[in-house]
């Protein structure tokens, strides 16, 4: 195309007017995306979120009761969950599953210790 040409083309059309400023400006520059701008694992301050607060809960285990057997229920009825006793119990943070654990009594409160500990990757593969 001419310059006449095109001249005349970006009068009837705003886009290819915008189109040709754009091409006539210089491209914005960048600053390099390398590790200068990363901060380095001694640089990084988790003090932010030590102090947020997260939900954490047991498992002993799970049924599917129907409302009509719900509602049955009373004083002394036993539910009958989906795990064996003597089966690890599940560690909950905010309802993800992190760690695996047994039952212990210290000073006459339960408490759990911590028999297996869910991976980080194998966290993230669960949430997908």
């Amino acid at each position: 195309m001419s310059e006449e040409t095109e001249d005349a083309a970006t009068e009837d059309d705003p886009w290819a007017e915008a189109m040709n400023e754009q091409a006539d400006s210089e491209a914005a520059g960048f600053e390099s995306l390398e590790d200068d701008g990363i901060a380095s694992e001694e640089e990084i301050n988790l003090d932010v979120i030590l102090d947020v607060p997260v939900d954490i809960s047991m498992e002993i285990g799970r049924t599917k009761l129907s409302i009509r057997n719900l509602l049955k229920l009373n004083q002394g009825s036993v539910i009958e969950l989906d795990r064996l006793a003597g089966e690890p119990m599940d560690v909950l943070v905010n309802g993800t599953l992190i760690a695996h654990g047994e039952v212990v009594v210290v000073n006459d409160k339960f408490g759990i210790r911590l028999t297996d500990v869910i991976s980080p990757v194998e966290r993230i593969k669960k949430l997908k």
